[in-house]
């Protein structure tokens, strides 16, 4: 313990041992004293020590403070002391880097310093570990250096540790419980925490997200006053961006969890506007950021299209718009404001709508759409601020036939109005106004107008200007042109080629795809002159982006010419072009624009982002015109006039070949409904079998159970006529005479009705015949023949079960004749000779048995009909057999047919691939015929929903 207060501050005797020397005992210490209250000491040495001999505590004593981290996990203490050596050697701390001289060298050593030991740290995985267990710690004095050393090791090696704590078990997990301790300063230092871990790491995200992360930290900015909170609000916004930006995975979550519906307060602004606090404007400007990230346009469309349907429908949007028309609102906030809101009604048609309908809160009230267009055009505006205009508005007419419509009506005759402000007349205020930043900036917002939309850039070409007293207005076109072709004889303010830049992008954005205002274009005789003097002419560096443009408005004026002009035809401005600037100089100076480093900024995002006025050259959208016209221009103009004559000539043999194929598809459509109608038939004939099928099984068991009464009669009979033989009274050979009559009577009476069914059966299947010929005539299809095949086997089946009825009546009247010659004998054999009464008995049954041998005849007779019948039936099914054989003839002669059919559509085919090849070797644009087929399906679709 001397040795201890020597090291403390002690007063020694002797010479004082040097700081490595020290710190080599205190380490030896550590190692190997066995009393725990020697080793607190040691470590709590080392901790006092380590910020003034940093290198040397942590090149000695590191490996026994993690070893006293694992040993001593009972001593809170002891943990405490090791940690904060460990904070203390690995982090650069502040009084430290305040107390060193600002030498860059010094610093870059500590730096260096800080990464060796976190990398002696992390080698082994398992010392991480080893803290995220020790968070598990109640105890303050463990787990609040758990969390700062946590900290330092993130900021100095942040992936390998993400890496680390990826894959321990319950890393994230025990991390995220910080956010649930009740001590404030280990829940602000856990999200401090967390937003190193979660930086750059989709992964750690996702599981931070999922453990209720969005929950908390709604809670505690709710706690904390929201956008009036301190610091920890903005920790909590700051790890919330970490958590969704670029993650769609957890805004999707977002959205699903309903937080979104948690922000509108946050937005909820007061009258009283004055004395905003740094903190408040950071906080909000988080806020609206975290906003934007939801619906930003780097999102997949169907998740922002969602965001912002929700951002309506919940009213936050409505409360953004409230913060856009409140006063008193700093710049930097407003200016924020209305990106969002920019990005928050962006291609969405109901936030649009509602956008349109804001007014400001002046007198009278104006639109907000008018009232930020005059912020725009105004040149004592923030910079920062008329960009945030300008895509506010560019969003607003994204996708919006509707808004862009409205902004062009402005500027009609029919509905100016003189005594208000319109968006049109500002537009026009500041295309033609003397500030060079104000004409770029309503050049890209009428162009933005006229983005996609055919009938608006028709429209505009009715816009009349007035210029001067006495003179005759002039169109909205020509205006633009001639502020063009001045160009520097007009004084302005700023950037005269970003005036230039301007009316060139609106020209080549109106002329382009509409060969209306080509034509209007090229009718003033003075354009296509000024176009080709700007390109030919060897002009300086600024200038060859105005070239550049030119050449580009000169090659929409061939691509989209419909030669409406004798003088301006195709070929006649390419030879122009040849004659006086040359193919490949035109090319050359087509080919300045994508080269701009300015362009491919511009190309990145739809945002207007530029660090001064002077480089806000380019437009998102037109980059993306450029992008598609640069290529069709160059191959227009680089074609002769043979290779325009030749690709007419291949279109049209393309459209002769179409129209026969059209016509062959047309064709093979008609048989293919013809073969569905004939299917149809076969099926109901098909049922219409069964049906029969049913009816045979159906007579067949009526069949069986006649037998089985014929057989229970026989039986009786026979027993009866036992018993009759033993018997010699004349009362029962009466009586017995009598019950074998009325059986017999019985019997015929059934075989009647035996035969009355027959008949009705026999009637039903000619009638059933006549309907299967009457089908097999009005059958055409191939596929009739093998049904047909069908119905006249299920004929032969009914002809074989008639004659198996005929055969059982057969049966049945051998079977009585039996049975009456047996009535006879036993009548014989049991009447007494000379007795008058048998004699007459005998008489009645005689002429009984007469009347039966009578019937008996007619069922003959009827038979005889039944069988003249079934032969019919039979020369039916012969000539069923002989029109059967006249439809497989008629199936062989149609799939001749067919096959010649196919082989003309395989040589047509041929000659189109042939004629499509040489027009793609031109360099045109070729359908395929999936997609041909796509619009004969629509189109058919569309008849269908007409009739």
């Amino acid at each position: 313990m001397n040795f201890l207060r020597g090291v403390m501050g002690g007063q020694t005797a002797g010479p004082q041992p040097s700081g490595a020397e020290t710190i080599q005992k205190l380490c030896d210490r550590v190692a190997s004293s066995t009393l725990l209250e020697d080793r607190r000491g040691a470590v709590r040495a080392l901790k006092s020590l380590s910020k003034k001999y940093r290198m040397e505590v942590g090149t000695q004593a590191m490996d026994h403070l993690i070893n006293i981290l694992q040993t001593d996990r009972s001593d809170s203490e002891i943990l405490g002391y090791a940690l904060d050596t460990l904070y203390n050697v690995i982090s650069n701390d502040e009084e430290e880097e305040q107390d060193e001289s600002e030498d860059e060298n010094a610093q870059k050593q500590a730096d260096d310093l800080a990464t060796q030991f976190t990398e002696k740290f992390i080698e082994d995985p398992e010392h991480i570990t080893l803290v995220l267990t020790l968070l598990e710690e109640f105890d303050f004095h463990v787990r609040w250096p758990c969390v700062k050393l946590l900290t330092a090791l993130l900021k100095i090696q942040g992936v390998q540790v993400q890496g680390i704590i990826l894959v321990s078990p319950m890393g994230v997990s025990r991390l995220m419980d910080l956010l649930a301790d009740s001590r404030e300063v280990i829940r602000n230092d856990g999200l401090l925490l967390l937003q190193q871990l979660t930086k750059g790491n989709a992964a750690i995200q996702k599981i931070v997200a999922f453990e209720n992360a969005f929950e908390r930290l709604l809670d505690i900015i709710t706690e904390e006053g929201s956008s009036d909170g301190g610091i920890v609000v903005e920790d909590c916004l700051l790890l919330l961006l970490n958590l969704l930006k670029n993650n769609s995975s957890n805004q999707n979550f977002f959205k699903e969890g309903s937080y979104i519906q948690r922000m509108k307060p946050w937005f909820e602004v007061g009258d009283d506007n004055s004395g905003w606090s740094a903190q408040k404007v950071t906080n909000l400007h988080l806020m609206l950021q975290l906003v934007r990230v939801m619906v930003s346009p780097v999102n997949s469309p169907g998740a922002t299209a969602s965001c912002q349907k929700c951002m309506y429908q919940c009213g936050l949007l409505q409360q953004l718009c409230t913060i856009l028309m409140a006063t008193g609102v700093p710049a930097d906030i407003l200016t924020e404001t209305i990106n969002t809101v920019s990005e928050v009604i962006r291609g969405s048609q109901v936030n649009q709508d509602y956008f349109a309908s804001v007014n400001a809160p002046s007198n009278p009230p104006r639109p907000a759409i008018v009232v930020l267009l005059m912020s725009m055009v105004n040149e004592r505006q923030p910079f920062v601020l008329r960009c945030a205009v300008l895509y506010c508005f560019q969003c607003f007419l994204c996708k919006n036939q509707k808004g862009q419509g409205e902004i062009v009506a402005t500027l009609l005759p029919s509905t100016i109005d003189a005594n208000s402000i319109s968006a049109g007349q500002l537009l026009c205020g500041g295309l033609f106004s003397t500030d060079s930043l104000s004409n770029w900036c309503a050049a890209v917002a009428l162009a933005h107008a006229l983005q996609d939309n055919l009938t608006q850039k028709e429209q505009l070409l009715r816009v009349q200007l007035a210029t001067s007293l006495g003179k005759p207005p002039v169109s909205l076109l020509q205006q633009c042109t001639n502020i063009l072709s001045q160009g520097d004889k007009i004084v302005r303010r700023g950037s005269k080629v970003q005036t230039r830049v301007g009316l060139l992008m609106l020209l080549c954005t109106w002329i382009s795809n509409c060969p209306i205002a080509v034509t209007h274009f090229l009718h003033n005789q003075d354009n296509v002159p000024f176009l080709t003097a700007q390109i030919s002419e060897n002009l300086g560096e600024d200038e060859r982006l105005v070239q550049g443009l030119c050449a580009l408005l000169l090659g929409i004026c061939i691509y989209y010419n419909d030669n409406s002009l004798e003088n301006y035809t195709k070929e006649k401005l390419k030879q122009l072009i040849e004659k006086r600037i040359g193919k490949e100089n035109f090319v050359e100076k087509l080919g300045f624009i994508t080269k701009h480093e300015l362009y491919s900024r511009a190309a990145l995002k739809p945002q207007p982002v530029f660090p001064s006025p002077e480089q806000m050259l380019f437009d998102h959208e037109f980059t993306r015109l450029v992008k598609e016209l640069e290529g069709l221009i160059t191959k227009a103009v680089q074609k002769s006039s043979e290779e325009d004559k030749k690709e007419e000539e291949v279109k049209k043999t393309l459209e002769q070949h179409d129209n026969i194929v059209t016509q062959y598809k047309e064709l093979i459509r008609e048989q293919d409904a013809q073969i569905q109608e004939l299917k149809e038939k076969v099926a109901s004939m098909t049922t219409q079998t069964e049906q029969l099928q049913a009816t045979v099984s159906q007579q067949q068991s009526q069949i069986q159970q006649h037998k089985d009464q014929y057989n229970l009669i026989k039986l009786k009979l026979g027993k009866e006529n036992q018993s009759q033989s033993n018997n010699q009274g004349d009362s029962q050979v009466n009586g017995l005479q009598t019950e074998e009559l009325s059986q017999l009577r019985e019997e015929l009476e059934e075989l009647r009705r035996q035969q009355t069914l027959l008949q009705t059966q026999l009637s039903e299947k000619d009638a059933l015949i006549d309907s299967l010929k009457s089908s097999a005539q009005a059958a055409e299809a191939p596929a009739g023949g093998s049904d047909n095949a069908e119905l006249f086997q299920e004929v032969e089946a009914l002809k074989n079960q008639v004659q198996s009825h005929l055969a059982e009546i057969g049966q049945l009247k051998t079977e009585r004749l039996e049975l009456l010659r047996r009535a006879e004998a036993g009548s014989s054999s049991t009447a007494p000779p000379g007795d008058k009464s048998s004699d007459a008995a005998k008489a009645a049954l005689e002429s009984r048995l007469a009347a039966q041998t009578s019937e008996m005849e007619r069922l003959k007779e009827g038979r005889s009909e039944l069988e003249e019948q079934l032969a019919s039936a039979t020369s039916t099914v012969a000539i069923l057999q002989t029109e059967k054989s006249k439809l497989q003839t008629e199936v062989q002669e149609s799939k001749k047919e067919q096959d010649d059919l196919l082989m003309l559509l395989a040589d047509q085919d041929q000659k189109i691939h042939s004629l499509k090849q040489k027009l793609k070797d031109l360099g045109e644009t070729v359908e395929d015929e999936d997609d041909i087929d796509a619009r004969d399906q629509t189109s058919d679709e569309e008849d269908e929903d007409e009739d």
